[in-house]
């Protein structure tokens, strides 16, 4: 996540400085990938963890977990 404030700082001081937008929009593109793997990560452990937790318990829990998961995921493949 470091990381990441590190890499918005930096296209924010770019946009600033009217650094060459091409620059810019290749920076952003580097954070879009790390926000992805972050997002994919923090799904992960949600299915594995909370996902798994309520299924294995069942009823409307359950079906509310993985609905959720869902539109999650529907989200992050817009």
């Amino acid at each position: 996540m470091k990381r990441i404030e590190g890499q918005a700082r930096g296209i924010h001081k770019m946009v600033e400085d009217e650094k060459y937008c091409i620059d810019i929009l290749t920076q952003i593109s580097a954070l879009t990938s790390a926000l992805e793997a972050v997002a994919v990560g923090l799904l992960d452990d949600h299915l594995r963890h909370c996902v798994v937790d309520a299924a294995r318990l069942g009823g409307e829990a359950a079906d509310a977990k993985i609905t959720e998961a869902t539109q999650a995921i529907a989200r992050l493949v817009r």
